[in-house]
């Protein structure tokens, strides 16, 4: 119980930050949008691709939705990434010098474009492996293990990102960091005593059920009102999506913020303790602001 107390307090901490500093939270906003405009554009392509091809009918059909949604996975890893980078960057800034700056980030996310893409690459590899494990039936094992996979390489990726965008370096350095970082349980008592994870899937799933609800509840009442008519079906439905939706965003927004704070937070905790071990100094090193905060 008290892990997800602090998850909720760093949740109003990180939130804080952004209260003060609005560039805080744009990226995250920006993102959610760009990935829609990504599935937009991609979606409808893929419909008519296996409308063409006879999809999972034809060897030929299979290859190109197969192709088709790799690419798509690609490039939305690759859009979420950038992104996130910027949240990173303007976390680092504000913590380091009270003041996330756009443009910094804007800069970052260019200089590191390659290596974003490197780990996009790396990201969309490890997602069709995890799909190729589960496979077509329901195994449990064949579940436990994508799972097990999946959470592995999120959690690595939220370690990755941090340390190629602050201290500029590539995937395979990266992937080294993170795996010290690991290794020598940098990050334990931070992970194992905030419970970020378990508070965001609450908030995803509370806003996720009431905006649900809301939606079904306003289009009910609109084709009851209008005695289930052709307009008050399509107004009904349409306005109770939308309103569905708009709940869905905003905890997506709130997710992806708050994980990307939690574990820059970390990143910066865990290099900090790095350094003073390998100085040989005995000082406690104290954690970043926002994670002080809730592990007093």
């Amino acid at each position: 119980m008290q892990n997800f107390s602090r998850g909720w307090s760093f949740l109003k901490q990180a939130w804080q930050m952004a209260a003060k500093d609005k560039d805080l939270i744009k990226p995250s906003i920006m993102a959610l949008f760009a990935g829609l405009i990504v599935s937009v554009i991609f979606i409808p392509l893929m419909i008519g691709a296996g409308f063409l091809t006879g999809g999972n009918n034809s060897l030929v059909g299979q290859i190109i939705l197969f192709v088709l949604g790799a690419v798509m996975i690609f490039i939305q890893y690759t859009v979420g990434y950038i992104f996130s980078a910027m949240t990173v960057y303007l976390i680092y800034g504000y913590l380091a010098e009270g003041d996330g700056v756009m443009s910094k980030a804007w800069a970052v996310v260019k200089r590191d474009f390659l290596d974003l893409m490197s780990l996009a690459a790396a990201s969309t590899a490890v997602n069709l492996l995890k799909s190729g494990v589960r496979g077509k039936g329901n195994s449990g094992g064949r579940n436990f293990l994508a799972g097990l996979i999946d959470a592995a390489w999120t959690e690595a990726a939220f370690l990755i990102l941090p340390a190629m965008v602050i201290e500029d370096i590539n995937l395979k350095d990266a992937l080294k960091r993170a795996g010290s970082i690991i290794k020598n349980n940098l990050l334990l008592v931070g992970i194992s005593t905030v419970g970020v994870k378990t508070v965001n899937g609450l908030i995803g799933f509370l806003l996720g059920a009431l905006g649900i609800g809301l939606g079904f509840g306003v289009g009910f009442g609109i084709l009851t009102i209008t005695n289930t008519s052709t307009f008050g079906l399509v107004s009904g439905i349409g306005l109770g999506v939308i309103i569905a939706s708009i709940f869905i965003m905003v905890a997506t927004v709130v997710n992806s913020y708050t994980a990307t704070a939690y574990h820059t937070c970390l990143y910066l905790w865990a290099r900090d303790m790095e350094k003073a071990r390998a100085s040989g100094t005995s000082v406690q090193v104290q954690a970043p602001a926002p994670l002080a905060a809730v592990l007093k």
